[in-house]
């Protein structure tokens, strides 16, 4: 009976295993992609803080049209119209600059992506459009607030600063 092995030939010459050849390139390719997750992260967290630093611009704007909308359109619950769009337009303008600076990445994270579901479940009007971006921004949301901050974030500066343990993003 023959025994058959799946060998390569590499640069060298010499035949090496096809399985471990596979094995190790995969990881020369996690490697590298590794080096752009610090870029990911970061663009991830710029992409959603510019979308909603951008509704809290738009809302300051026209501080009268706002409230109209919170009074007639938004059905926030358990909060009186005009606290609910002070409170909102704050977090629109507060937490994406965090997100951007990655201070408090979670923290910020989190808040957005509950003010991001609340968004959704006060304005039955959304559309299919709109709920498709709401459903965007809350998974981009979500990975930031799994992942963390990234390597470019204040974060990790001040985590280095004080001496934590490095994570392994």
């Amino acid at each position: 009976m023959s025994h058959f092995t799946l060998a390569a030939t590499t640069p060298s010459g010499r035949t090496g295993h096809l399985p471990s050849r596979l094995l190790a390139g995969a990881a020369r390719a996690g490697r590298a992609l590794d080096l752009g997750a610090p870029l990911a992260d970061l663009a991830v967290r710029l992409f959603v803080a510019a979308v909603f630093f951008q509704s809290g611009l738009t809302k300051i704007a026209n501080w009268d049209s706002t409230l109209s909308l919170f009074e007639n359109e938004y059905a926030v619950p358990l909060l009186p119209a005009n606290v609910a769009a002070l409170l909102g337009t704050g977090v629109e303008l507060v937490f994406p600059v965090l997100l951007v600076l990655g201070l408090g990445t979670r923290l910020a994270a989190f808040v957005l992506f509950v003010f991001n579901v609340v968004a959704v479940v006060s304005y039955p009007d959304l559309g299919a459009v709109g709920l498709k971006d709401h459903q965007l921004w809350g998974l981009l949301l979500l990975v930031t607030l799994l992942h963390g901050p990234g390597a470019f974030s204040l974060d990790r500066a001040i985590g280095r600063l004080l001496g934590a343990p490095r994570t392994t993003r």
